[in-house]
C-alpha cells in the first residue's frame, strides 16, 4: 500500500484503536463492545484494515454457542510516518517468532479453562 493511501486508512476513525486493541486475537464482537465501536462499523474498519494488510483473520475458534467465530490480529508492530523528505512511510511486520509465542500462550491458556 502506498504512504499516502495508508495514512488515510490509519486516520479513519476507530482504526489505530483497533490496531492497538487486536495486538492479542479479538472477535469483532470483543472489539465493538471494548472500544465502544457501532458494530457494523468495527466490521467496515475491519474489512478496511484486512485491505491495507494491517490486520489478519488469525482464527476461527468456536464460540460457547457453538458457531465459528472469526478472530483477528494486528499483522504490524508499529507505522513510522517521517515528513522530512517528502513522506516516508514504513510498516514494522509482527515477527513470525512473535506470532508462534502468542499461538503457544494461547493455546496454553486454553487448556488451563
Amino acid at each position: 500500500m502506498v504512504g499516502d493511501d495508508l495514512i488515510t486508512v490509519l486516520g479513519n476513525k476507530y482504526n489505530t484503536d483497533i490496531l492497538t486493541a487486536t495486538g492479542d486475537a479479538k472477535s469483532a464482537q470483543d472489539l465493538s463492545e471494548e472500544l465502544d465501536v457501532p458494530i457494523a462499523t468495527c466490521y467496515r474498519r475491519i474489512n478496511e484494515l484486512e485491505e491495507a494488510d494491517l490486520l489478519e483473520l488469525h482464527d476461527r475458534p468456536l464460540s460457547d454457542e457453538h458457531r465459528r467465530v472469526k478472530v483477528y490480529r494486528r499483522k504490524v508492530d508499529g507505522v513510522d510516518v517521517d515528513f522530512r523528505d517528502g513522506l516516508t512511510v514504513e510498516v514494522e511486520e509482527r515477527s513470525a517468532v512473535k506470532n508462534r509465542l502468542d499461538d503457544v500462550w494461547r493455546d496454553l491458556s486454553a487448556r488451563g479453562d
